[in-house]
C-alpha cells in the first residue's frame, strides 16, 4: 500500500476534508485506522486508512458526591 499525507488522504476521504489541526488530533488521538505513522513533522497514512468514532464516554450522574465518584473508581463499581 501506498502512504499518503494526512492533507491526501483527507481529500480522497472526505468532499470537504477537515482543517489540518483536526486530522493531527484524529492521528493523535487513534482515530484513524490503521494508526498512521509520523515522519519529522507530518504523518502518512495507508490509502486505505478509515475514520473511526471515539466510543461515548459514560457520564457521572449528577448528586454524586465526589467521595463516592473516587471510591467508584477505586473499586471498579458504579457511583451510588
Amino acid at each position: 500500500m501506498t502512504k499518503l499525507t494526512l492533507e491526501e488522504w483527507a481529500t480522497d476521504q472526505f468532499k470537504t476534508p477537515p482543517n489540518l489541526n483536526t486530522l493531527r488530533t484524529w492521528a493523535r488521538e487513534g482515530r484513524i485506522s490503521p494508526t498512521p505513522v509520523k515522519h519529522g513533522k507530518r504523518y502518512y497514512v495507508e490509502s486505505d486508512a478509515c475514520y473511526c468514532k471515539p466510543e461515548k464516554l459514560e457520564r457521572i450522574p449528577k448528586g454524586a458526591s465526589l467521595i463516592s465518584r473516587i471510591e467508584s473508581a477505586r473499586h471498579g463499581t458504579k457511583a451510588a
